[in-house]
């Protein structure tokens, strides 16, 4: 069973007697958001999908974190700038583009465009107006009630011990306005006394100041793992997934479930865990400015198949992604053939079906059409006197639909994206107007020859040519490396090509054979 379904079924079974479910997820904009960011959305979105599809109520919320301290300079800003706000609540630092509110709107925006280009429309909350509006308010009076059991739970589920005038509570300075500095010193009845430390961390200088004030409406704010718990009981909130960090043993989400279930007396939330999104084998960053941005990735790949790379995997298992590699053919291919199975009367993988049917933008029932190779559409590009429509029709082997047209040009334009920006030297080609100097063995040059022959007669097809340079090579003492190796550097200059039979058929045949020809000789 596709692991959608698996994860849906198992929700319903768990909650026979509920209609409706409250999914959540949240993305702190601490910078650009970047593409492993997106798997989190996609999975909250998809489940909110299936239940909807079992007949369930489920309502999607998506919250823009715009309330923890600037704690990093992403390297993309000016340094001078923006070290000012170290410390303050996100939505006090201004945008980069004076076009938006502040600095979270700016980055939320750009994260937004990607989630709908993928087909989710999640309700969006933000933190700050949760806190101002008084939503958090009763729970942080519960949380300020319990800070010795609080401690308790951190030191039993974590072994990290709080001191005894620690308060699991910070308030924005009223004279600097920074949170990330302050410490809570004591409670006055419904206020809070503290003071805004100069050393308390190395990322931002508090300003010594001391005061005492109302934590209510947007005044204070919870440390994550207490604020987690809040969150969830603050809607409430019946599914939450997160990634692998947070579900470590002794981790974040274990002491948000302690918090959750004995201080705030509240359901904790049917948790799905995810592992990492993967580039380069690290986790990305969003305030380092590391990795690839969800917008840069979300212009480089069509939305379904961006979709469909994101829930490929079940989330226990972390996504690979390279753009520089071959990551961005082999997962069209991929979709090719889940396409493959959902229409095929029979489907040898059922599983690869369903995860064509949660990979469709649109509501609509897909049509089945013609999907041409996206490492063909790559070759056509790069042969400047070929018309790739003209050329996959005949492919085909009859008329391009609608559908199909729509399809080729989708592919063409994401093909000349990623041959412009991450396509790695095997793919990218130039045929070589003059003959390279290269050093070819006496066997390379008898294969050049023989294939110059061969192609003097009929004109062979890609295939039947390619066929035919595999039964050449054959009789010949090379290693089929060798042998192709020959056929790149006499027409590229370079070791590596697009494949050989189809190359060969794309060139003028009096072209071809004189090449070969001249350098065998």
């Amino acid at each position: 069973m596709f692991w959608v379904d698996e994860i849906a079924d198992d929700i319903i079974a768990k909650y026979p007697d509920q209609d409706t479910f409250v999914i959540r997820d949240e993305k702190t904009l601490s910078g650009r958001v970047h593409i492993g960011s997106l798997r989190g959305v996609v999975i909250h979105g998809i489940i909110a999908q299936a239940l909807r599809e079992r007949g369930k109520k489920a309502e999607y919320y998506f919250e823009f974190n715009d309330f923890d301290p600037m704690d990093g300079l992403p390297v993309y800003l000016d340094q001078d700038k923006y070290k000012q706000y170290m410390g303050q609540p996100l939505y006090t630092v201004p945008s980069p583009d004076p076009d938006f509110k502040n600095y979270p709107e700016y980055f939320g925006e750009e994260f937004l465009s990607v989630i709908k280009a993928v087909g989710f429309d999640p309700k969006i909350i933000r933190a700050k107006d949760l806190y101002q509006n008084g939503t958090y308010n009763k729970w942080i009076e519960k949380v300020l009630t319990h800070p010795n059991e609080i401690r308790q739970i951190y030191k039993e589920v974590s072994g990290s011990e709080k001191p005894d005038d620690w308060y699991p509570l910070q308030v924005i300075c009223e004279k600097c306005g920074k949170v990330g500095t302050t410490k809570v010193t004591g409670i006055k009845g419904d206020k809070v006394t503290y003071k805004c430390m100069p050393d308390m961390v190395s990322w931002a200088q508090g300003c010594g100041h001391e005061g005492e004030i109302n934590p209510y409406d947007g005044r204070s704010k919870l440390p994550w793992k207490v604020e987690w718990a809040v969150k969830w009981s603050g809607l409430p909130v019946t599914i939450e997934g997160s990634g692998k960090d947070h579900n470590a043993a002794g981790g974040s989400h274990d002491i948000s479930v302690r918090i959750c279930k004995e201080i705030l007396e509240m359901p904790v939330p049917y948790n799905i865990p995810y592992e990492f999104f993967l580039t380069g084998g690290a986790k990305m960053s969003s305030s380092k400015g590391e990795g690839a941005t969800a917008k840069a990735i979300g212009e480089l790949l069509p939305p379904e198949i961006l979709r469909f790379l994101m829930i490929q995997k079940h989330p226990k298992r972390p996504i690979e992604f390279n753009p520089e590699g071959s990551t961005v053919p082999v997962l069209f291919d991929q979709h090719d053939k889940a396409s493959e199975q959902y229409f095929a009367s029979e489907p040898e993988i059922p599983d690869h079906g369903r995860l064509f049917h949660y990979s469709q933008i649109s509501d609509a029932k897909p049509v089945k059409h013609y999907l041409p190779r996206f490492t063909r559409v790559i070759f056509f590009l790069q042969m400047p006197h070929m018309d790739a429509e003209k050329e996959i029709a005949e492919i085909k082997g009859s008329k391009l639909t609608v559908e199909d047209k729509e399809e080729v040009a989708m592919r063409i334009k994401y093909g000349k994206k990623w041959l412009d920006s991450y396509a790695p030297e095997d793919f990218v080609f130039e045929v070589q107007e003059v003959a390279p100097s290269v050093d070819l063995s006496q066997d390379q040059k008898q294969f050049l020859l023989h294939i110059a022959e061969a192609m003097k007669g009929a004109d062979l097809k890609g295939e039947d040519l390619h066929a035919e340079i595999h039964k050449i090579r054959k009789a010949s003492p090379l290693q089929p490396r060798d042998a192709f190796q020959a056929i790149y550097l006499a027409l590229l200059g370079k070791d590596s090509g697009p494949q050989a039979g189809w190359f060969l058929e794309a060139l003028k045949k009096e072209f071809v054979i004189k090449r070969f020809t001249e350098l065998s000789a």
